[in-house]
């Protein structure tokens, strides 16, 4: 039997390759973790989730303050926002949390942590820092960066991406942001809260453009109403560089140009695998543009060789790399072999208000070919929420022909916190009566989603033929007002 320095040895320092690595050195393997970067955390801790919500909870704040008068309030006249202790404040938060990512918390766990670019020399072995290190099994959890797209003159033109937008040491007059996913408008709304003048180029026809067209459209409407100018069905054809300002062209329809100047540009335009420089072409495992395939265990074509997170090109959460983590791990230390599901994979986008969603959405079930019903309940209609002055949103509940709920998409306030009671009611496989009868606390968002299945049990207990039953069985007398008393 061969001999190797380390059980397992994990690639990247993200939410995945941490996971992997607490839970084998917990469970007695003698574990090794490498990362490429000078602290552990990932993207999500220093350039993604951590900072962006920072700024976000900030710029909600200021948004407030600016229209206390809707709350009754007197009206604030409030000062410029000064960028840098925004900044400041976005790098407290994060100093917090690497605490819990440290190299010190891993090696009072049992594992051994090395930094420094990593590459395979043969399928157990890699180069680091000037020496080969053997494992067992590895697993490459190196994460993902911005795609960056191939625009003229963009590579002779200063832009900015998730990573750098952090390092402002100011707050730009203006902000043209290419793309419009969840990074890209969580930013154009913080940053135009705070006082940017934000305009956003998307080559579809919608923002968001995973989610069903009827939510993303409110969104839209939200951050359109706060002063963000979007250009939908555009295409980049050019960027350059002014001195002060960059020049962006785009082009709407078949002939009409515009130049869009703007201070800054934002890149959010996808990302990619980080998958170089690793040796894996020499191992014959399998990457393509998204990034690394793998099985349904999250094996590569060599088996002791996992991929888990952002490189694998699925789906590009925090909480998605983390339960992938746990995947990997059962695989490799105990043994089970343990698949991946991602039928109820939840995931929001956090403006304001947040959408978030879990499951099938109509896009996904239409694609899919499958029959279904649509089955809603606005906010306006929860007490909580017109307490709270929100107005805008609405929850869809979406059931399959055999009347079962295969998805839940929420727009309204506090949607990613509301969507966790359907994690436990479709991953749990709850009867939709269950929910519909439970006692919620008043006034409570939640309501909303008591409310939703509710609605659909309504037609049928509140039937004709329920009441004439009843009338014939009980002798009930009917209406006591209007025009059938």
């Amino acid at each position: 039997m061969a001999e190797y320095d380390f059980d397992i040895g994990v690639i990247g320092g993200g939410a995945a390759g941490l996971t992997v690595t607490a839970g084998a050195a917990q469970a007695g393997a003698k574990t090794l973790l490498i990362e490429k970067e000078k602290k552990l955390g990932g993207d999500c801790l220093h350039y993604g989730c951590v900072p962006s919500k920072t700024l976000i909870r900030t710029a909600h704040v200021y948004h407030l303050m600016r229209n206390s008068r809707e709350f009754g309030l007197p009206g604030v006249d409030l000062p410029p926002v000064d960028y840098r202790e925004v900044a400041m404040r976005i790098q407290s938060v994060i100093s917090t949390i690497q605490e819990h990512d440290s190299e010190e918390r891993f090696c009072k766990l049992g594992a051994k942590v090395e930094f420094g670019e990593a590459t395979f020399v043969d399928e157990h072995s890699i180069r680091l820092n000037g020496k080969t290190i053997s494992a067992k099994n590895w697993v490459l959890s190196t994460g993902s960066s911005p795609g960056i797209p191939s625009i003229e003159g963009l590579d002779k033109t200063p832009y900015i991406t998730n990573k750098e937008i952090w390092s402002l040491d100011h707050l730009p007059k203006s902000l043209i942001i290419l793309g419009a996913g969840p990074i890209a408008m969580e930013m154009a709304q913080a940053f135009n809260r705070l006082g940017s003048k934000v305009t956003v180029v998307q080559r579809s026809n919608q923002i968001l453009s995973k989610e069903d067209k009827d939510m993303a459209d409110t969104v839209m409407e939200v951050l359109h109403s706060e002063g963000v100018t979007f250009y939908l069905n555009s295409s980049v054809m050019s960027v350059r560089d002014l001195g002060s300002e960059r020049e962006v062209v785009v082009k709407s329809g078949a002939k009409n140009t515009t130049e869009l100047r703007g201070e800054k540009i934002l890149v959010a335009m996808g990302r990619e695998a980080n998958v170089t420089g690793l040796g894996l072409e020499g191992l014959g495992i399998d990457c393509t543009g998204k990034g690394i395939q793998v099985d349904n265990r999250l094996r590569t074509k060599q088996k002791h060789i996992y991929a888990a997170g952002d490189v694998t090109g699925q789906y590009q959460f925090t909480h998605a790399a983390g339960y992938e983590g746990g995947i990997v791990f059962t695989n490799a230390i105990f043994r089970l072999p343990r698949k991946v599901d991602y039928t109820f994979l939840p995931w929001c986008t956090y403006t304001d208000p947040e959408l978030a969603s879990i499951g099938m959405n109509e896009k996904a079930a239409e694609a899919a070919g499958i029959e279904y019903v649509v089955w809603t309940e606005e906010f306006k209609g929860n007490d909580r929420s017109l307490a709270e002055g929100e107005r805008v949103g609405k929850i869809k509940m979406i059931l399959d022909e055999k009347e079962k709920p295969i998805g839940v998409q929420i727009l309204g306030p506090q949607a990613g916190e509301l969507l966790s009671e359907w994690v436990a009611v479709l991953n749990g496989k709850m009867k939709l009566s269950t929910l519909a009868s439970a006692v919620h606390p008043y006034p409570t968002l939640g309501e909303i989603n008591k409310r939703v299945a509710g609605n659909f049990f309504s037609p049928k207990i509140f039937s004709e033929r329920v009441k004439k039953g009843l009338k014939f069985f009980f002798n009930l007398k009917g209406r006591a007002c209007g025009d059938d008393a």
